[in-house]
């Protein structure tokens, strides 16, 4: 999978972590009956057990080098386990001023406008604002708003950050699936069918806004910090292993910056970090 780095200016090819194994995963028949066991809950959990004991540690290193993850000495000698490693963090500041929109991850983002019909075509699937929302009358208030969708990869810092001050109108858990994000499982309809939490909002800047928080293949805990209300870069939280999305969709739409923009329209995603500015609230 390619995307365009924007603080090197580059198109890269994502090193993407266990490939042939999602390809045996979804792409041949005895996979496709292994996978239906694997993207339950119960094996993510059984998975966690490992992946926060001391025996997981041996395999940062191994990892840091080949993703070339930026770690401190003392953050490596601080790790316990794979789990405290995957759920580092690092200081993370907003800039520009209260109309502009910045990145509420590390991770490849992508921009969709939200037509009046509230559809989206969003990783070769269509969805419906009410689906992702899960509420009709709410996904009306979104009719030529935005969608904004984070991608976070295994490499990235999985913490995640609110756009704009307001405060919490609701916050419900869904239970699900839990499909690998990438795009060899586009035809799963994973932004709905997976595992999520989604928080509604009221904000300053954005409009009512949602922020919907997906589980991914081995991301079975997603943990958002309890808030009635925030500002503008406060951590709403951070997720536990494996790859996973972050979904906001705005009232108010969002005209990506220049760059990301001219690089969207060749239908590549732009990585970027949490707190840089990504566009313009219009």
């Amino acid at each position: 999978m390619k995307y365009y780095d924007r603080a090197t200016k580059e198109i890269l090819q994502e090193d993407e972590y266990g490939q042939g194994v999602l390809r045996f995963l979804y792409n041949t028949f005895i996979g496709r009956g292994i996978l239906r066991i694997i993207v339950k809950p119960f094996f993510s959990k059984l998975a966690a057990l490992y992946k926060r004991s001391r025996l997981s540690k041996g395999s940062i290193p191994k990892f840091v080098k080949r993703y070339n993850v930026e770690v401190t000495p003392e953050q490596m000698a601080s790790f316990k386990s794979f789990n405290d490693f995957f759920t580092r963090e690092r200081r993370v500041e907003f800039s520009g001023g209260e109309n502009e929109l910045c990145s509420v991850a590390d991770s490849r983002v992508s921009i969709y406008p939200i037509t009046k019909e509230l559809r989206l075509e969003m990783k070769n699937s269509v969805y419906t604002v009410s689906e992702l929302t899960r509420d009709e009358a709410l996904a009306r208030r979104f009719a030529g708003g935005s969608c904004i969708v984070f991608r976070l990869a295994l490499d990235d810092m999985h913490h995640y950050y609110y756009a704009d001050s307001g405060r919490v109108l609701s916050c419900t858990e869904y239970d699900g699936e839990l499909h690998t994000v990438r795009s060899i499982s586009e035809s799963h309809r994973v932004f709905v069918r997976n595992k999520q939490t989604v928080t509604v909002m009221e904000t300053a800047h954005l409009g009512h806004a949602v922020q919907i928080e997906i589980g991914a293949l081995m991301v079975g805990k997603i943990i958002n910090h309890p808030v009635e209300s925030f500002d503008r870069g406060d951590e709403k939280g951070y997720f536990e292993l494996g790859g996973s999305t972050v979904v906001l969709l705005t009232e108010k739409p969002v005209h990506p910056d220049d760059d990301i923009e001219a690089v969207l329209k060749d239908g590549l995603e732009v990585r970027v970090r949490a707190g840089e500015r990504i566009g313009r609230i219009c």
